[in-house]
C-alpha cells in the first residue's frame, strides 16, 4: 500500500488526542522507550490477527519481486520455532492498511521529532507458547547496528502486540536509557544480526557498555494492553525472553525511518560493503544507490508540511 496523497496526513480531534504530549516526548528523549495510549481498536487487532492467520496459511495479496539473502521469512517447514516474516505491509494488503494509517506515523514524528515518517520495515512474528524453545528468547541488541547503511540517528520501532502483551508472553523488554550510551568499541561484528552472533558475547557486550557509561543495566519489561504500541529508539537495547504462557505471541515490529534518511555507502574493515535487504527490492536514485524513499516498499506514513 503506499501512502502519497498528502490529504492522508490529516487526524481526528480524537486521534490527535493520542499523541505523545510534551512531557511524553521528553520521557523518550531521556529514557529511549515510550507505551503509547490505545492506538488500534479491537476490531484493528482482531483483523491484524486473522490477517497473519491468513499469510501462515499462505494467502499473499502480492509477494516480493526478489527474496534478498538477509530476508526473515518463515515457512511451515521450518518447524515450531518463533516465526519472523519481513515485508509484511507488503505482501498483505489488510495488514498493510492498518499499519499505514496516519496516527500511528503522526505519533513517531513526535517521538522522533520529524516532519515525516517513512517505513523502514516490518516483520510479522509469532512466538510459539513453548517455554523451552531456544528462537523465543531474543538477545540484547539494538537496531541501529543492523542499519549500517542509513544515515539517520532518529529511526525508531513500533512493537505492536495483536492482544494484552506481559511478561509470561516473553514480552519486548527495553534497557532504560541506553540510547543516550557511548559504545565501548565499534568493530565489524556489531554490524551482524543478533542471529549470527553468540549469546553470551551480546550479554557481556550490553554490561560492558552499561560499565563504561558509569551506570547499571535497568531492565524494563513493557506490560502492553491491547491496541497500545511500545515505541523505542534504534539505539535502545532490547530482547526479549520465552514465552511461558499458554498462547502464542502475536505481534508486528514495524520499523520506521524519519523523512530525512538516506542510504550511505558502507564497508567492514575487509572492504567487504554492508547491504540491506532494501538495497536488492527498491529503486534507485539519479547516484545510482537504493532510494531508501521508494513508495513501492517504505510508503510516506506521516508528513506534516
Amino acid at each position: 500500500m503506499t501512502v502519497q496523497d498528502p490529504t492522508l496526513f490529516q487526524l481526528t480531534e480524537e486521534e490527535r488526542a493520542l499523541l505523545p504530549s510534551d512531557e511524553d516526548v521528553a520521557f523518550y528523549a531521556e529514557h529511549g522507550w515510550y507505551l503509547s495510549k490505545k492506538l488500534f481498536t479491537d476490531e484493528e487487532t482482531n483483523l491484524l490477527e486473522s490477517a497473519g492467520e491468513r499469510f501462515y496459511a499462505g494467502h499473499r495479496d502480492r509477494t516480493l519481486p526478489a527474496r534478498p539473502p538477509k530476508l526473515a521469512y518463515w515457512e511451515p517447514g521450518h518447524g515450531a520455532v518463533q516465526r519472523h516474516n519481513d515485508y509484511i505491509h507488503y505482501e498483505d494488503e489488510t495488514i498493510a492498511r492498518i499499519l499505514c494509517r496516519p496516527l500511528l506515523g503522526a505519533v513517531a514524528a513526535r517521538l522522533a521529532e520529524a516532519d515525516e515518517i517513512r517505513v523502514f520495515q516490518s516483520t510479522l512474528i509469532y512466538k510459539p507458547p513453548v517455554a523451552e524453545e531456544q528462537s523465543n528468547v531474543v538477545p540484547w541488541h539494538f537496531d541501529r547496528h543492523y542499519w549500517s547503511t542509513c544515515t539517520s540517528e532518529r529511526m525508531l520501532t513500533a512493537f505492536i502486540p495483536f492482544h494484552d502483551c506481559g511478561e509470561d508472553m516473553g514480552t519486548i523488554t527495553m534497557v532504560d536509557g541506553s540510547h543516550r550510551w557511548r559504545e565501548t568499541a565499534v568493530n565489524d561484528a556489531t554490524s551482524l544480526h543478533f542471529a549470527e552472533r553468540d549469546r553470551g558475547e551480546l550479554d557481556t557486550m550490553l554490561e560492558e557498555n552499561a560499565r563504561h557509561n558509569g551506570t547499571d543495566v535497568r531492565k524494563i519489561p513493557m506490560r502492553i494492553p491491547r491496541g497500545h504500541v511500545s515505541f523505542h529508539h534504534c539505539r535502545t537495547y532490547h530482547g526479549s525472553g520465552a514465552n511461558v504462557s499458554d498462547r502464542p505471541r502475536r505481534a508486528i515490529s514495524f520499523h520506521l525511518q524519519d523523512g530525512e534518511n538516506r542510504y550511505r555507502d558502507f564497508h567492514r574493515s575487509d572492504g567487504t560493503r554492508v547491504s540491506y535487504n532494501h538495497d536488492a527490492l527498491v529503486r534507485r536514485t539519479s547516484d545510482g544507490t537504493p532510494d531508501y524513499s521508494d513508495p513501492e516498499f517504505l510508503p510516506v506514513l506521516w508528513r506534516s508540511r
